[in-house]
């Protein structure tokens, strides 16, 4: 099996009134979803360009959203679907595809700006030494999850999009024996007061 780091993004499709509605109250509904396409793309060109291995998009509800066939088109990026299930229940499933295929897997979300080629690497190298790596976020959950053991046990059991979720894992972790390298910690983007970690020009 070669060495390369498969880097999967989570993506739900950018429709207005259907993603980032909680930033509506800020930026509108039509301004929430122009930046889920910003904090989209910007996350595609990140993984692509630290030529880690490849990258798949795995999209929500389904992948026929524009957006995810422009990034097919401009990167070659492989697409997938999420499924049904809790987020836990997707993670899992994606990982362990993931891993089927390749040594490592790096799983990311598109709302944490901050996600860069330098922290994408970092965790890909902490997974030649550990099972699992994290990059917790500043409320409590996680932006990054990375694998190079199957351990579909890390993401039952949570209570998601609570600030428990970092915590909650940190006890699966412990449970399950994993060797686990956490990340400096980094802001994702859920609601008006989180505007602050974007580039301003995103908002324009």
């Amino acid at each position: 099996m070669n060495d390369a780091c498969l880097i999967i993004i989570f993506a739900k499709a950018p429709v207005p009134g259907q993603v980032k509605t909680r930033l509506a109250p800020a930026l509108g509904l039509d301004g929430a979803a122009n930046l889920a396409i910003r904090m989209l793309q910007h996350t595609v060109n990140n993984a692509v360009q630290v030529a880690l291995g490849p990258v798949e998009l795995c999209c929500a509800p389904d992948r026929r959203h524009a957006q995810f066939q422009l990034a097919v088109a401009a990167h070659a990026v492989q697409l997938s679907e999420q499924g049904d299930g809790d987020l836990g229940e997707r993670m899992a499933r994606a990982t362990q595809r993931g891993l089927q295929r390749f040594p490592r897997v790096v799983l990311i979300g598109t709302d944490a700006p901050r996600i860069d080629a330098d922290v994408l690497r970092a965790a890909a190298m902490a997974l030649h030494e550990h099972d699992a790596v994290f990059a917790p976020a500043a409320d409590g959950g996680y932006v990054l999850v990375g694998l190079s053991r199957s351990a579909p046990q890390l993401f039952s059991g949570v209570d998601w999009s609570t600030p428990q979720v970092m915590q909650q894992t940190r006890e699966r972790i412990a449970a399950l024996g994993l060797a686990t390298c956490e990340l400096p910690t980094l802001h994702d983007v859920d609601e008006p007061a989180d505007l602050m970690h974007v580039p301003p020009e995103w908002l324009s």
